[in-house]
C-alpha cells in the first residue's frame, strides 16, 4: 500500500495529509496527535528489526540515529547489538550524545550515560525519521529541527515508516534523500528516479 496525492502540492500540505492519515486509522501513538513530530508509528519495532538486520546495515557498528520517538526501538536494539550510537544533543547545536549503555535509547538517560561529543567519530551511516518517503527515497521530515535538510555527514541516510507514510512520488520537493526505507513488512531500497 503507497499513499498518492495529486496534483503536487506544498510540504507543509502533505505533511497535513499523512498526519491526518495516520491519526484517522489509529496507525501511531505518543505523541498525539502526530502533527509536528515525526509520526512514532505503530509497529515501529518490526520496521526497525527489518533495517537493522539488512545486509547493508547488519554489519555497521557505528550509527548515528535521530532523537525521535519512533526511532526509539531503533536505538533499544542497536544497542542491544553493541553498536555505538552517536544521538544529536537536544541542548547543544552541532553536539551529539555517544551512547553504548541501551539505557541511553531513552531521552531522558541520555545525560545519565551518555558521553557528549563534537563529532559522531566513525559513523558509518545515520538513520534520520520522516513523516513520508516515496520509494525513490525521497524522504520528507517535520519541517524543522536538526535533521531536516539531512546530515551531510558524508554517509547513506536510512529512514523507518509506516506504510501510510509511504508514497509511490512525493507531490511536493523532498527534505533529504535516503538509501533504505525500514517498513513493518520489510526494507525498501530506494530506486532515484532519473530526475532525482
Amino acid at each position: 500500500m503507497t499513499v498518492d496525492m495529486a496534483p503536487p502540492t506544498t510540504a507543509g500540505a502533505y505533511r497535513e495529509h499523512v498526519w491526518t492519515a495516520l491519526l484517522r486509522a489509529r496507525a501511531c501513538g505518543h505523541p498525539l496527535p502526530p502533527h509536528g513530530h515525526h509520526p512514532n508509528f505503530t509497529h515501529a519495532r518490526r520496521a526497525a528489526q527489518h533495517l537493522l538486520t539488512h545486509p547493508d546495515v547488519a554489519g555497521l557498528r557505528t550509527l548515528v540515529v535521530g532523537p525521535d520517538r519512533a526511532l526509539r526501538p531503533l536505538r533499544q536494539l542497536a544497542l542491544r547489538a553493541g553498536v555505538v550510537l552517536y544521538v544529536p544533543h537536544q541542548h547543544r547545536a552541532g553536539w551529539y550524545w555517544r551512547l553504548t549503555d541501551v539505557a541511553g535509547a531513552r531521552l531522558s538517560a541520555m545525560a545519565a550515560v551518555g558521553e557528549a561529543v563534537r563529532e559522531p567519530t566513525g559513523a558509518q551511516a545515520a538513520v534520520v525519521a520522516c513523516v513520508a518517503v516515496d520509494r525513490a527515497g525521497a524522504r520528507l521530515g517535520k519541517g524543522f529541527g536538526w535533521g531536516t535538510r539531512g546530515l551531510g555527514l558524508g554517509v547513506p541516510e536510512y529512514t523507518l515508516a509506516h506504510l501510510r507514510m509511504l508514497a509511490a512520488r512525493l507531490p511536493c520537493p523532498p527534505d533529504s534523500h535516503v538509501a533504505l526505507i525500514g517498513t513493518p513488512g520489510g526494507v525498501i531500497a530506494a530506486r532515484p528516479a532519473p530526475d532525482v
